[in-house]
């Protein structure tokens, strides 16, 4: 009882009223192919799917299930590698939808070089099947950042700005890095910031609750969500304000999403729902909507 006192009082500190609130009785992943999902992401042409990746050493795929939980099938991405896939974007780019794939973990600190594979979203399937085959890499980023090696699991798109961004995850405070959507040759992930993950004591037993480990971006630039071990923390971008100026600021703080070891959260399309979904198998699909 004493600590959950100690949390309410946290998270009151944090965000009075949180703009979007859990909800009750989430669905399950059912899919035996999603056995460690890292990076999710809402389909940008249908809201009742989502795509997912799996963690370092899986097969270089994406996986489809709707948001009740249910397994539409995989799709290969031809020519990619699996290193350590850690997130997954989804955007809509001259009225074409695009999925990006973060090939960026990097637990040592060592890779000279990560990977960003840009994909058009694939057909879905008719009522009843599933997914399956195999799609062509549309643009590949092969970057490194201008500070040395980092680990990054926090990955989104921009699409106004035409920028891709980036959080560390072990650094303190964590930084925030950018690069073109678009680049030319040898791109470099420019620190544009930091930003602030911290649950002020909210979550008090959770190991490493403060590194971010997943990102994602308002379709309409908005507002910036990530996921931590702890819970889900909303940033929203003021008039005329900078995603770094609004990712330097302290975030609302949306509560303990109440899932072991998350690592992937994904705005709807039109931004009222936000999800996160976990690195275990039959992971429960967290839903936060905004309030009404």
């Amino acid at each position: 009882m004493h600590r959950f006192i100690i949390s309410l009082l946290a998270m009151g500190s944090l965000a009075a009223e949180p703009e979007f609130r859990l909800q009750p009785d989430p669905a399950k992943l059912a899919s035996p192919a999603v056995n460690e999902a890292s990076g999710l992401a809402v389909s940008p042409t249908d809201p009742g799917f989502l795509w997912m990746v799996n963690d370092s050493g899986g097969t270089p795929e994406i996986h489809l299930s709707g948001t009740d939980g249910t397994a539409r099938g995989s799709v290969k991405i031809a020519d990619a590698q699996n290193k350590d896939w850690e997130d997954l974007a989804a955007f809509t780019l001259d009225g074409k939808p695009y999925l990006l794939i973060a090939d960026t973990g990097d637990n040592g600190s060592s890779r000279k070089s990560c990977n960003l594979y840009i994909v058009r979203e694939p057909n879905f399937p008719s009522e009843g099947k599933s997914v399956s085959g195999e799609i062509p890499i549309n643009w590949k980023i092969s970057f490194s950042y201008e500070d040395g090696p980092r680990d990054c699991e926090s990955v989104a798109v921009d699409v106004k700005a035409g920028k891709i961004i980036l959080v560390s995850k072990r650094t303190d405070p964590p930084g925030v890095y950018e690069l073109p959507l678009q680049p030319g040759e040898n791109p470099v992930a420019r620190k544009i910031g930091t930003t602030v993950t911290d649950a002020a004591g909210f979550g008090l037993g959770i190991a490493f609750r403060n590194q971010p480990t997943g990102m994602d971006i308002s379709a309409d630039g908005s507002m910036a969500a990530i996921v931590t071990y702890a819970g889900v923390f909303l940033f929203k971008l003021g008039a005329d304000e900078s995603l770094a100026d609004a990712l330097g600021r302290k975030p609302q703080f949306l509560g303990l999403h109440n899932l072991a070891q998350a690592e992937s959260v994904a705005f709807t399309a039109d931004g009222k729902s936000i999800f996160v979904v976990s690195e275990r198998r039959n992971s429960p699909i967290v839903r936060y909507n905004a309030a009404e």
